[in-house]
């Protein structure tokens, strides 16, 4: 190559390198696509566990679809892990919709003595804290981590203490004023 091409070649190279980074930075922001739990029900375990099928609803705010194909989450009781599931179902969330979607998770005799144990040193089984994690699986660049907290209360209800119906005793500590 002629002496006179190879700093113009750098120069060039340099230039496509620094437009192609700055590509990235030109793409709108997405809004983090929001995960509830709505529903827990029992499922057929093995001797040691006990399993159940956690329903989750996927909501995206997003003008753009979301393609999922993987659902992993774990959850954890007063600081403490308790279930974790995964699961291969995959679909696509289109703009602005929702759907649900069943994980099975497995609670081992071993996390129920965990949690016998962290429960015995607590004074009370109104407002246990819970963490939720997971992620959506979609790739390298395309997985979405969430999570969800609040509490639980498992105390056993009075029936002058007992909630009304349209009370919730999973109170989600995330939006204080959605609670009464």
């Amino acid at each position: 190559m002629r002496s006179y091409l190879l700093p113009t070649l750098r120069h060039y190279l340099l230039l496509m390198l620094l437009v192609g980074l700055s590509a990235c930075a030109l793409l709108p922001p997405r809004d983090p696509i929001n995960i509830n739990v709505v529903g827990i029900e029992p499922l057929q375990g093995q001797d040691l566990e006990v399993r159940f099928a956690v329903k989750i609803r996927l909501q995206n705010p997003n003008e753009t679809s979301y393609t999922y194909n993987g659902v992993a989450l774990n959850l954890d009781v007063n600081g403490r892990p308790l279930a974790s599931g995964v699961s291969n179902e995959s679909g696509t969330l289109a703009r602005f919709s929702e759907t649900i979607v069943t994980v099975p998770v497995s609670v081992t005799a071993f996390s129920v003595l965990r949690q016998t144990l962290g429960l015995s040193q607590t004074q009370s089984l109104d407002n246990l804290p819970y963490e939720l994690h997971g992620k959506l699986a979609n790739g390298v660049f395309g997985t979405v981590r969430f999570s969800d907290h609040g509490n639980l209360s498992l105390a056993p209800l009075d029936s002058d203490t007992a909630p009304q119906r349209s009370e919730n005793p999973y109170r989600n500590s995330r939006w204080p004023a959605a609670n009464p």
